[in-house]
């Protein structure tokens, strides 16, 4: 079938092209997708320009548009199994991981389901009788919503359920990499009943994310990626004054102090750096332990790291994926080659398998340096790979003062058996989402965003619905009289 949805109707893109969709495994062609073009960008935001104007969906209560939410989480639980198959194949991920996207993506659906009519605005107090003054919310209007390769249904869903439940319209552009799962996800929300030009879909690469956020008619930009395409976004859409929210990605401080259980901290820290070949934007791959378990610590650390079963995402003997493409390897490994060339110490990895059943894939092993330092590229820029730093030190001021020596602020943690220091340590870490004594957890219901390069703007959570919202204050005259300012009759003025 034909794989763009513009004003209620699939149809191929106008130039007829189409990409082919590669399952990173094994470099099999999965599917072909239709393609973009500017003008079909142009038609997606005019059917959504459409639909918002004409208040269909803005104007339905907000109890109903809930209610669509919450049919679109059951049909996710309904098709668990066929949607998961369909995120391992475009992302190469294990099946156990895309079983539990599926289940957080029906996760914000329903929490943006029952969030979506508890909002009735607030009453100010005007400070004069008979006035009634009130704040009410209304949604932005169009919004293009771009997201990335690694986590595809999951951050779609991040971006779409928000702006559904406050009553916008949207343009949606998947990774043109990985976008099975988006074309899934859009074929329920209408199986669901999203209106006519609510929702649109459309498939290609930077021409088409640009047009996205070029177009005069689109109200906000919300994108999921990296920092440079971040930072181009922000100066396109400052043309046309857009509300516009970013999350860029992050180089996460892991900060371990001598006093933890040691094997619990060594393995959530293979889990923080090695999940999904640590192609997700809050991995732990910057691990900070201090002086006292250091060489412990790295000894267990490196042992499992090379003991981690590397295989198709559908075997359940396998641990880790391969990484998304030959390009996105490539980058790794150079990421890899820098950190040698700093002098950083190669312990474990830095290369690609050996096995023959792993030939065909983009695969990589998992890669351990230690002895690094704050300055080098491989400790400071965001590899995207299966690539962990290790760094030390000696006091809790050393320890923050490392987390914090990032141009990000995404996420970052905190192992210690002392509450209070974790406390201090927490508070004193700039960055969105800080664990104390865990590395990964993320709910609905609280915010998720970074300081700094990380980004700007919130998801999930109330911000995450605020984001999606504009504030409009309402005052009500109910005693309509005259002033008498200007034009007063002789005699009259003091």
């Amino acid at each position: 079938m034909a794989n763009l949805l513009i004003g209620g109707s699939w149809r191929p893109g106008a130039s007829s092209d189409q990409r082919q969709v590669v399952n990173p495994f094994d470099q099999s062609v999965v599917a072909k997708v239709d393609e973009a073009t500017v003008e079909d960008v142009a038609a997606a935001v005019g059917a959504a320009r459409a639909a918002f104007d004409a208040g269909e969906w803005s104007g339905t209560p907000a109890a109903e548009r809930g209610a669509l939410l919450r049919r679109v989480a059951d049909l996710l639980v309904r098709d668990r199994e066929d949607i998961a198959r369909l995120e391992t194949l475009d992302t190469g991920k294990t099946v156990g991981e895309s079983r539990q996207d599926v289940d957080d993506v029906a996760a914000v659906f329903r929490y943006y389901a029952d969030l979506a009519d508890k909002d009735p605005g607030r009453l100010v107090d005007a400070g004069r009788p008979g006035v009634v003054s009130r704040v009410v919310h209304e949604p932005v209007g169009v919004c293009s919503l771009i997201t990335p390769w690694n986590y595809p249904l999951l951050q779609v869903s991040w971006k779409v359920a928000p702006a559904l439940a406050a009553g916008n319209t949207v343009v949606v552009k998947p990774s043109e990499v990985t976008p099975l799962t988006t074309i899934r996800l859009t074929e329920l929300l209408e199986e669901a009943g999203a209106p006519a030009g609510v929702v649109n879909l459309v498939l290609g690469g930077r021409d088409v994310g640009a047009a996205m956020v070029e177009h005069p008619d689109v109200d906000m930009v919300s994108f999921t990626g990296g920092l440079s395409t971040g930072q181009e976004i922000l100066r396109a859409a400052a043309e046309t004054v857009k509300k516009v929210t970013v999350e860029l990605g992050g180089k996460n401080p892991n900060v371990v102090f001598a006093d933890v259980d040691l094997d619990t901290a060594v393995d959530n820290a293979l889990t923080a750096a090695f999940l999904h070949s640590g192609q997700v934007c809050s991995a732990g791959t910057r691990v900070i332990v201090q002086d006292g378990i250091h060489d412990e610590f790295v000894a267990a650390l490196v042992e499992r790291a090379r003991r981690i079963r590397l295989g198709n995402g559908f075997d359940p003997a396998t641990e880790s994926g391969p990484l998304v493409s030959e390009e996105h390897r490539a980058s790794v490994e150079e990421y890899v080659a820098i950190g040698v060339r700093e002098g950083a110490r190669l312990v474990t990895g830095g290369r690609r398998p050996d096995e023959p059943e792993l030939a065909g894939g983009f695969f990589y092993l998992p890669t351990v340096f230690t002895d690094c330092r704050r300055d080098m590229r491989i400790v400071q820029e965001e590899s995207f790979g299966p690539v962990l730093t290790v760094e030390r030190f000696a006091t809790e001021e050393e320890a923050i003062a490392l987390g914090n020596d990032t141009d990000y602020g995404l996420a970052g943690a905190v192992w210690t058996a002392d509450t209070a220091r974790a406390e201090r340590v927490a508070r004193a870490l700039r960055h969105g989402t800080v664990w104390i004594n865990d590395f990964g957890p993320y709910l609905p219901q609280a915010e998720w965003g970074g300081f700094g390069r990380s980004g700007n703007g919130r998801e999930l959570g109330l911000a995450g619905l605020a984001e999606y919202r504009e504030a409009k204050h309402i005052w009500h005259n109910t005693r309509p009289a005259r002033q008498d300012w200007f034009g007063r009759p002789a005699g009259n003025g003091a």
